[in-house]
């Protein structure tokens, strides 16, 4: 191993971090901290079959939201909306309240709240690669329990490979 990387830059897998809390997933199924972005895919309220793809973007605090195929929140007027509010609450309880402000970049003074800090504007992001990444995490779900490698990941080494 090279004296100047981690174990983990060694490997292609990197452990899953398990989340702080347990989640429930049926308002909130999906929440990442990706892209400079807390993303993710939230439910809608008053539509079953409609989702909306919400996002936070790190250091500008720049605010998005809009259903899967790109129609906007009609909420969302330069505060956020509460799809975005429900995906900034989960994410805490995923990642837990000090590593998404720092992924973020806001200070959350003790016993405050993540979302009272956030004052970013309105700034459109396309949906299509979060919900694309979500469709993805979903087909995971359905592939039957085995210790055999995924043929659409075997371009991973497996850990321990020698270089």
């Amino acid at each position: 191993m090279d004296a100047d990387k981690t174990a983990w830059e060694q490997r292609s897998v990197v452990r899953v971090v398990p989340p702080v809390e347990p989640r429930k997933l049926a308002k909130v199924p999906f929440v990442e901290l990706a892209d400079g972005r807390l993303q993710g895919v939230v439910s809608s309220g008053s539509d079953i079959e409609r989702v909306y793809v919400s996002s936070i973007t790190a250091g500008t605090h720049a605010l998005s939201c809009s259903t899967n195929n790109n129609r906007p929140c009609g909420a969302l007027h330069g505060y956020a909306c509460k799809h975005i509010r429900m995906l900034a609450d989960e994410a805490v309880v995923q990642y837990g309240l000090d590593r998404v402000a720092r992924y973020l970049r806001v200070e959350v003074p003790e016993g405050g709240s993540l979302m009272a800090e956030i004052k970013g504007h309105v700034e459109r992001t396309p949906a299509a690669v979060v919900f694309s990444r979500f469709l993805r995490h979903l087909a995971y779900l359905e592939v039957p329990d085995s210790t055999e490698p995924l043929a659409e990941l075997h371009w991973f080494p497996a850990t321990g490979a020698v270089r």
